[in-house]
């Protein structure tokens, strides 16, 4: 048995899909099972909770094989961030208790840096923590999610172009679809080991903008090209989305981070992953989930 943390998000999702696949039982901690019927219905024991409930999650962690975790980003939040400090406190005390024999997390690159990460800091707050735990630990430090180019979808489709936060236009880094996140995952938990092992995962290859504006072009049949937003409007634009003006900073701090070249991975003795799904393919699917023939 596996237990899933986020078994309704992407990540934790298609960490769930490949365990089912592999003919592995899997459980997963919701809110509301009803909201994650469609999980019952493929094998999945659901248990009801969340994570400001240890007794679930000691509950829920318990007599597994191993678990999967992955902490609720925070996109705007509180200094410090004490929501996640919370949650992986949380956690930590569950698995202390429940003893399962192992655990992957999914973490972030960059998450070795100490300072200058913005949003990152969340993943190095959890790596930090549990890598004390006595169980068997993996982290996977994901590049930049390909999958934030959904939000790309409706500008490309209406206005012909995508806002680009990320620069240079022509400078690629290191990205990678959550597909390709949860297979490792699930690859992962069926492994043995023990000790902290960290495992740093990107795409086949490295993408820019220039070439996510190259895929929507190729798949749209149209031109598309990028929009490149000017730093000094990047807090302006944060507070118009719904960011409390106070709270922008983090975000900000973690795009000077990639655009600088300070977040990257690690190296050293980490285990270096590469996925299969290029950036092409991640954008037709989410055109496809947009209704739009492609």
């Amino acid at each position: 048995m596996f237990t899933i943390v986020g078994i309704t998000g992407n990540v934790g999702g298609s960490t769930a899909k490949a365990l089912l696949d592999a003919g592995k039982k899997v459980r997963g901690i919701v809110r509301d099972k009803a909201k994650a019927a469609h999980w019952a219905k493929q094998g999945a024991e659901l248990m009801q909770g969340d994570l400001n409930d240890i007794g679930v999650l000691t509950e829920a962690f318990r007599g597994c094989d191993g678990i999967f975790v992955m902490v609720p980003p925070y996109f705007a939040p509180a200094p410090g961030f004490p929501e996640t400090k919370g949650i992986v406190a949380n956690i930590k005390t569950a698995i202390a208790a429940a003893k399962p024999k192992k655990a992957v997390y999914l973490s972030s690159v960059g998450a070795h840096r100490e300072r200058g990460l913005g949003l990152i800091t969340q993943s190095h707050i959890l790596e930090q923590e549990m890598r004390t735990l006595p169980c068997a630990n993996a982290f996977i430090r994901a590049a930049w999610f390909l999958d934030n180019y959904q939000w790309d979808v409706r500008s490309a489709q209406e206005r012909g172009e995508i806002d680009m936060y990320l620069a240079p236009a022509n400078r690629g880094i290191s990205m990678v679809a959550t597909n390709d996140i949860g297979e490792l995952a699930a690859k992962t938990l069926q492994q043995e080991w023990s000790g902290n092992r960290i495992l740093e995962l990107e795409g086949p290859e490295k993408y820019s903008p220039n070439d996510a504006a190259a895929a929507f072009s190729k798949l749209l049949g149209r031109p598309i090209k990028t929009n490149p937003i000017q730093r000094s409007e990047w807090q302006r634009l944060f507070v118009q989305q719904g960011t409390a003006e106070d709270r922008t900073t983090p975000r900000i701090e973690m795009l000077d981070g990639f655009n600088s070249g300070w977040i990257d991975f690690e190296g050293d003795e980490a285990e270096h992953v590469k996925g299969k799904l290029t950036i092409e393919q991640v954008i037709k699917s989410m055109i496809a989930k947009n209704s739009v023939t492609v």
